[in-house]
């Protein structure tokens, strides 16, 4: 288990983060970045042999670089230690997760995964 990472702000609480685009805050709500796609870590269901196949035509195919996945991850952690994070709901996704921009010091965290190489811009 990843320790929790404390942020000194009332803004938002980090309890986990899954991958490049997804965390968990500590009050247990799931929290999908909005506006990306970031490369899948290990034992992703997308990347499956059945789900590549599904997906491959689709407008986001599975991004199963797992390298790059686990970098990905790394880096988000990273960014959102950096200081007090700010969350902007947006909506929530067809899994029930809450869609959101994240931000650090005004940063968003998105933008800086896709300029970064570890995120794309996510396409509906």
């Amino acid at each position: 288990m990843i320790p929790a990472l404390i942020l000194a702000s009332a803004a938002l609480c980090i309890a986990s983060v899954h991958d490049g685009d997804t965390i968990r805050t500590c009050a247990g709500e799931r929290v999908r970045l909005e506006g990306i796609d970031a490369q899948e870590v290990f034992d992703s269901p997308r990347c499956t042999m059945q789900s590549r196949q599904r997906l491959a035509s689709s407008n986001n195919p599975p991004w199963c670089d797992y390298g790059a996945g686990e970098a990905s991850r790394e880096a988000l952690r990273a960014f959102l230690s950096a200081g007090p994070v700010t969350i902007t709901r947006t909506g929530t996704d067809r899994y029930g997760r809450t869609l959101a921009n994240l931000s650090v010091k005004g940063r968003d965290a998105g933008e800086y995964l896709v300029r970064l190489g570890l995120a794309r811009w996510w396409q509906k």
